[in-house]
């Protein structure tokens, strides 16, 4: 899915001079993370460490499609990302159930956008402040039944309407990543950084879809950061995880894989960036 990208009015972009000092970066990111998809997120991430043990930042869904879970899938996953967390992994709240509830869209494109191109899957496009907040706190008061830590929220299909984007400073997150770009939330400033990303769900969207992450990690080889996401139904096509693989494997020639959380705390180490 590529949405396009929106930012809170008055946000400021990260000098560019000043990243060029760092490392480059690369974040890969395992996205919709929940006992329904668990063994889906499990496999993709075994083939994106299959050349290199990366860190990884999964994206965890409280209660996905608003589905109770099954006790078993429930205990895999925990114990899955348990041990992901041990290793170095960083777990983000993805939203609370995925699916996009609010108001329609007064408009033709954003009701294609909501509706048909994101396939209702953009929760946050749309909700008013008080459900928002509602929603976020439900999902951090899950992480914390599980004492999972959680410095970074990622709406579904990166879509953010503006009663959310006003909601989100109120907690205690450090970082937002819309399609183009990754966010500061406390500093309001951010760094373009288009995500790559694979559309598996249709023919067409899997024979153009990795000629367009091709050539968009081209044009990006000499940004300091680069996002790679990873979506459940991927793995189901040997030759986007192929692709996928090809793709860190060259990235990593040239750049450190890190969290997004770890993302976060370099961008906030750099000159100007400070609250």
């Amino acid at each position: 899915m590529l949405p396009t990208d929106a930012s809170p009015t008055g946000a400021s972009s990260i000098d560019a001079r000043a990243l060029l000092a760092e490392p480059p970066m690369l974040c890969v990111s395992i996205h919709d993370v929940a006992p329904a998809t668990w063994e889906e997120c499990a496999r993709l991430a075994r083939a994106m460490r299959r050349d290199a043990d990366i860190r990884l930042t999964w994206l965890v869904v409280p209660r996905y499609h608003g589905r109770a879970s099954d006790e078993h899938a429930e205990r895999a996953m925990r114990a899955g990302l348990d041990s992901a967390l041990a290793r170095g992994d960083e777990l983000a709240l993805h939203g609370y159930t995925h699916l996009d509830t609010g108001d329609q869209a007064a408009s033709l494109g954003q009701r294609f956008l909501r509706g048909v191109y994101t396939r209702s899957e953009g929760e946050f496009a749309a909700l008013a402040a008080a459900e928002a907040r509602e929603r976020i706190a439900l999902g951090l008061e899950w992480f914390r039944q599980r004492d999972w830590p959680v410095s970074g929220f990622v709406p579904p299909a990166w879509l953010l309407g503006e009663d959310s984007w006003r909601v989100l400073p109120e907690f205690a997150f450090s970082y937002t990543t819309t399609f183009a770009r990754f966010h500061l939330l406390r500093q309001g400033r951010s760094v373009f950084a288009p995500s790559l990303v694979y559309t598996a769900r249709n023919r067409t969207g899997r024979a153009l879809s990795p000629l367009a992450a091709s050539a968009a990690a081209l044009c990006m080889a000499r940004a300091p950061l680069m996002r790679l996401s990873l979506h459940p139904p991927d793995v189901r096509h040997p030759h986007l995880i192929a692709h996928a693989q090809r793709l860190v494997e060259r990235m990593l020639a040239t750049r450190e894989a890190v969290t997004k959380a770890e993302c976060a705390r370099r961008l906030l180490a750099l000159p100007g960036t400070t609250a």
